[in-house]
């Protein structure tokens, strides 16, 4: 987390959507550029990738009650420029 770097993380989120809030959701999700992988007549799943503070701000924005599950994989990081990791 020292020094000028690259960092992302993925998160895959169940949302609840249905009859009104099923446009607020698609919304949501293009506002922070996700995707939409899966659909039911009831629910979206879909894929959000940036640093975590952009997850957390897109949980924040959804109605708790409308989250029927999320995963995340943690932080991945890599260095800007020249510099690199030598193992």
């Amino acid at each position: 987390t020292e020094g000028n770097h690259i960092e992302r993380e993925l998160m895959l989120v169940k949302v609840r959507a249905a009859g009104k809030d099923r446009d607020e959701m698609k919304r949501l999700a293009d506002i922070f550029r996700g995707r939409i992988l899966d659909v039911t007549d009831r629910s979206y799943t879909i894929e959000l990738t940036g640093p975590g503070e952009k997850l957390d701000a897109f949980l924040q924005a959804i109605e708790p009650g409308a989250i029927l599950e999320t995963v995340r994989t943690g932080a991945s990081g890599i260095g800007r420029g020249e510099r690199i990791l030598r193992v």
